[in-house]
């Protein structure tokens, strides 16, 4: 993926909100991390790649480019190609993302259908053996269960099994683990970790938690009002320099420090035009 100057804006009548102002990255196969506060435009731009925005949307790029698709160009026909057997994107909470009255093997095997010409039978047998590799247990049973018969780890590792079944080069991930408590989120990170290792994938990762993607990511664009304002390998996270970074990880609480108060977060208007 190659993003060059990527702007996103939303038209309500004669007022014009600048959500994404000028963001560039490029992305291998490699995990990259996409994070800031509500607001500062991590969404917006996973859904940009995919060309999910309303028509009202104006998307603009100086390049937008996934492997040999150029995504400024290319019809909606051929996009709806590209989007779910080459791009995917898993979204945050299943309660919200699953048909709540369509089992949920029925609609992992509908993401299939919709790009594979295969019998219902054997669509449900590639459904199976995908609910077996996100470690499901009983895949046979979950397979008819409805999603508020499933947990919260379950259906999150249903939305996965439905993301990668289509076999996807690239997967956008959008707060994938935010709904699930501790030990669940570790297992389900474990997994996609293994699974993006596994198929070679490209993923980002768009989260708040700057201390989850620490560990989990190999790069992290730092995001203030729509704008990338830091680009730093993971592991060099605590040597960030821009003040906005810094200022996201001193507010983090430390179970070996113990402070009275958190310390607030101090913007600067600078920062939107730098």
């Amino acid at each position: 993926m190659e993003v060059e100057d990527l702007r996103v804006s939303f038209v309500n009548g004669s007022r014009v909100t600048d959500a994404v102002r000028g963001v560039s990255f490029t992305l291998g196969k490699e995990k990259l991390a996409i994070v800031g506060e509500s607001g500062s435009g991590k969404s917006t731009v996973g859904r940009a790649l995919l060309r999910l925005h309303p028509g009202s949307a104006r998307i603009t790029a100086k390049k937008l480019r996934f492997a040999d698709v150029d995504l400024l160009e290319v019809s909606e026909a051929t996009m709806r190609q590209v989007r779910g057997k080459r791009m995917s994107m898993i979204m945050q909470d299943p309660k919200y993302s699953l048909n709540p009255v369509v089992c949920v093997g029925d609609q992992i095997a509908e993401a299939y259908l919709a790009h594979h010409k295969v019998s219902r039978t054997e669509a449900k047998e590639r459904v199976i053996a995908m609910l077996n590799v996100v470690r499901i247990r009983q895949p046979e049973r979950v397979y008819g269960l409805y999603p508020h018969e499933v947990s919260g780890g379950q259906g999150q590792r249903i939305m996965i099994a439905m993301m990668l079944i289509t076999g996807p080069e690239l997967v956008i991930a959008d707060e994938p683990t935010s709904a699930l408590d501790v030990s669940v989120r570790l297992q389900v990170l474990a997994m996609l970790d293994d699974l993006v290792e596994e198929r070679g994938l490209g993923l980002i990762f768009i989260s708040h938690d700057i201390n989850l993607v620490r560990s989990f990511c190999d790069r992290v664009l730092v995001m203030y009002a729509g704008r990338v304002v830091e680009s730093i390998a993971a592991c060099d996270l605590d040597n960030a320099q821009h003040p906005y970074t810094r200022g996201l990880l001193n507010a983090l609480p430390d179970i070996g420090q113990r402070r009275a108060t958190l310390p607030v977060m101090v913007r600067d208007p600078a920062w939107l035009d730098g």
